[in-house]
């Protein structure tokens, strides 16, 4: 099971779970393959984007456990 938290990297995410992209494309983080993304946590991420980042976590965890 993997389990992402605040201080996950979203490269990270983006490398053990790609297909969970289309989650931060939605709330506005388009520039995922960018150096500052690869580089950045969660919760950094939502403090830039003004998102909350229990409700993220939440959706993030729950598409990078599903099967594919």
């Amino acid at each position: 099971m993997i389990q992402i938290t605040k201080d996950t990297i979203i490269g990270d995410i983006l490398d053990i779970a790609p297909h969970t992209a289309p989650i931060f494309l939605s709330i506005g983080m388009h520039c995922l393959g960018c150096p500052s993304s690869r580089g950045e946590t969660v919760e950094e991420a939502c403090m830039v984007h003004g998102v909350d980042c229990e409700k993220l976590l939440a959706l993030v965890n729950e598409e990078a456990n599903k099967p594919q």
